[in-house]
């Protein structure tokens, strides 16, 4: 019985998660790929690529490091998060909340930030070229304007 479970839980749920790297704590992996959901965790350096976020709870997780490249984390909940160096480049990030997260020296290249609410974060030597910035705060070199679409890159 417990096999016939495991085994339907693994065609039920997406893949989500791979080898943690780093600190990544391997009972908070478990936790988003059954929930999805892991507010406060330590994921740090874990290696996420391709992973369906969608709405997940991630607010105050450690997310150092971590490969979110490919992702989709629409509407996805990253309050208070640490994203210091992640790899979120070609990640989906469609009404995602990063309200005072940091993100300094983050990969975003490529990224889709549509109506993504990053204010109060640190978005200290991100990477942005050819994101695609709509209604979103992000500026290079200089105050946000109300822009009604802006490509960075192209």
């Amino acid at each position: 019985m417990l096999l016939r479970t495991a085994t339907l839980l693994a065609l039920v749920l997406p893949a989500v998660v791979s080898l943690p790297v780093l600190g990544a704590s391997q009972a908070d992996l478990q936790r988003l790929e059954v929930t999805g959901a892991c507010s406060d965790c330590d994921l740090s350096g874990a290696d996420l690529q391709s992973s369906h976020l969608i709405g997940a709870d991630l607010r105050g997780t450690n997310l150092q490091g971590a490969n979110l490249s490919d992702s989709n984390l629409e509407g996805a909940d990253l309050t208070g998060a640490n994203l210091t160096g992640a790899n979120l480049s070609n990640a989906f990030l469609t009404n995602a909340v990063f309200q005072s997260a940091i993100l300094d020296g983050a990969d975003l290249s490529g990224s889709a930030l549509y109506f993504t609410d990053v204010s109060n974060a640190s978005l200290e030597n991100i990477n942005i070229v050819d994101a695609q910035v709509v209604g979103t705060p992000i500026s290079v070199g200089g105050p946000y304007e109300d822009y009604e679409e802006e490509v960075i890159g192209e």
